[in-house]
């Protein structure tokens, strides 16, 4: 059990007699000391003697009969204990430092280390402390480590404030940064084309971006998806392709452009694909298969090695 620290205070030569006192069993602190009055009333002439610290916030200390015979005796106070029993609890109300004002303080210096303003900031384990009832806590931290490649940080929190003791707090947390991108405005479905309605601007985690992603909405309109996306996921690049213009099956015309020759001829088409696609082509004199390059509707390029395969089907 915490004992309360009797101050040695030398008594006024003027004060022969004690003063009439009673007891305070019980008193709730409002400040970081212990005074006179906080253990006995009736003694205003050194009611603002201070005896010794009080407890931290949430805290009590428990005064027994004993010292505070001595203490009355040492201050000329009055009162002598009934009983062994008799004895005063001093306590001192404390409320949780608000969590938000701490992540206030936490993301304002990871914003100056360079995180984005809207980060996702999670302090690992961390208990808000208690503060006095009556302080203005003003969390403040300095010392940060921050590694955006990984995500984590640590730093020193420190709380200080009018009525209260300073604290300091080592915390370490994650922290996700965010990027704008655009993004799925409702569940897409495969093979569908985006519309300007289907895309829409938003923050999004950095972690989950393990691709190139489109930049701008514009980009995305016309694009047809290959596969489904759900709502709010942000737009890969290997998600999109471009609107088939060939479709599998189809009879496309073959094109062959090289220095000193040029070859045109019909082919079937084995597979569907979109401008600037490669598929594969079949040459129905030959029945050789070559792979060319979608330029247009039904038109494809072929490659100066299948020059053979092309004059075999012209």
């Amino acid at each position: 059990m915490k004992r309360l620290p009797i101050a040695v205070v030398a008594l006024c030569a003027g004060l022969a007699h004690g003063e009439a006192a009673t007891l305070r069993p019980n008193t709730t602190l409002h400040a970081s000391t212990v005074r006179l009055s906080d253990l006995f009333d009736g003694v205003d002439a050194k009611a603002d003697r201070v005896l010794g610290p009080g407890p931290g916030p949430g805290g009590r200390i428990v005064v027994e009969a004993a010292q505070l015979g001595a203490i009355a005796r040492q201050f000329g106070v009055d009162w002598r204990p009934a009983s062994s029993a008799d004895r005063a609890v001093l306590e001192r109300i404390g409320r949780p430092l608000r969590r938000d004002d701490v992540m206030e303080a936490v993301r304002s210096a990871l914003m100056a280390a360079g995180a984005s303003a809207d980060c996702d900031v999670d302090v690992a384990g961390f208990t808000p402390p208690l503060v006095p009832v009556e302080a203005v806590p003003r969390p403040v931290v300095s010392d940060l480590d921050y590694d955006a490649s990984v995500g984590r940080f640590s730093a020193m929190l420190s709380v200080t404030g009018d009525g209260m003791e300073p604290l300091h707090l080592r915390i370490d947390g994650r922290v996700d940064d965010t990027i704008e991108v655009p993004v799925a405005a409702t569940r897409l479905l495969a093979g569908g084309l985006l519309r300007p309605d289907d895309v829409r601007m938003a923050r999004v985690r950095t972690t989950v971006i393990r691709g190139d992603v489109l930049r701008n909405p514009s980009d995305a309109v016309g694009m047809q998806t290959k596969r489904q996306i759900g709502s709010g996921q942000p737009l890969f690049t290997n998600e999109l392709t471009h609107p088939s213009i060939v479709v599998k099956g189809a009879t496309v015309l073959m094109v062959l452009d090289s220095p000193g020759i040029a070859l045109t001829g019909q082919g079937q088409a084995m597979e569907a694909g979109a401008i600037g696609e490669r598929i594969r082509v079949l040459n129905p004199s030959s029945h050789a298969v070559v792979e060319a390059e979608v330029i247009g509707p039904d038109r494809v390029r072929v490659a100066p090695s299948a020059a053979a395969m092309m004059v075999s089907a012209r």
